[in-house]
């Protein structure tokens, strides 16, 4: 079979009803956030039945989840104020993420302050990955922007990797591959993937996403397949070559995100 014919291409979708988000563009897997994606107040399950509702009608319907974490969780931090209410509500996510049976939570990977070394967010994702109990696969993706970040740049997401690779749970944290952060945060396309895993020996999930912006910009602006910066074909290599499932962020619903699945199958 082609790679087309067998990889898994779903969207991020509104939190409210996922199953009728998949059936409404005829995709076996969606992600979306639990609760306030800017906000500290822990997460929170929109969909009618609740939790055990949404993971039983979800596993019926053959639809696999993926939850994002809030945009504001930030465990790499020195900043006290951040960092402990961020590992609080990366714990509250990762439960609520097992909860409905999700199979996987994404997670940004955080910056450090000006002055910091870099070496302490390292260690700081380690302490984060101790006292968290992963249940379901925690996966680190990478940013676009922010020199101080911890996952924009290869030796930064290299020195991440490293720390949390002693830690027990190691083995369930994984890697989220942004096309758009990558191609706005310097790293070429042409190799991203060979690198990623050169450092951390897997990619769980594709973000597949166009960037509004030029290569190496930082920013964090994504467009629709064609319709951005990156060449469509190597974004299809990307994904071609990760080999992973693969969540479409692309401005739009329904109609724009089959236009964008089909745009991608269509160059595999």
């Amino acid at each position: 079979m082609s790679p087309a014919s067998t990889l898994s291409i779903g969207a991020h979708v509104d939190q409210t009803d996922p199953i009728a988000e998949a059936r409404a563009r005829g995709m076996g897997l969606v992600q979306f956030f639990l609760g306030d994606p800017q906000g500290y107040k822990g997460p929170e399950v929109r969909y009618a039945g609740g939790a055990a509702a949404l993971r039983a009608d979800a596993e019926a319907a053959g639809i696999d989840l993926y939850v994002h974490a809030p945009y504001i969780i930030n465990v790499a931090t020195t900043n006290n104020r951040i960092r402990i209410p961020s590992r609080k509500l990366l714990k509250q996510h990762m439960d609520a993420a097992a909860e409905i049976g999700a199979k996987g939570l994404i997670v940004h990977g955080g910056h450090v302050n000006k002055a910091d070394d870099p070496a302490v967010g390292f260690d700081n994702w380690r302490k984060a990955v101790e006292a968290t109990d992963l249940k379901v696969p925690l996966l680190i993706e990478n940013t676009a922007g922010g020199e101080n970040a911890m996952t924009r740049y290869l030796e930064r997401i290299s020195g991440v990797f490293a720390a949390i690779e002693s830690t027990e749970g190691a083995d369930m944290v994984g890697f989220c591959l942004d096309t758009c952060h990558a191609h706005a945060g310097g790293n070429a396309l042409e190799t991203v993937v060979a690198d990623v895993l050169a450092i951390t020996g897997r990619i769980d999930l594709v973000h597949c996403n166009d960037s509004r912006d030029e290569f190496d910009s930082g920013a964090d602006r994504h467009a629709n397949i064609g319709a951005g910066r990156i060449d469509p074909d190597l974004i299809a290599s990307v994904v071609r070559e990760a080999g992973a499932p693969v969540v479409l962020e692309t401005p739009g619903g329904a109609d724009e995100h089959v236009a964008d699945a089909a745009s991608v199958r269509s160059r595999l």
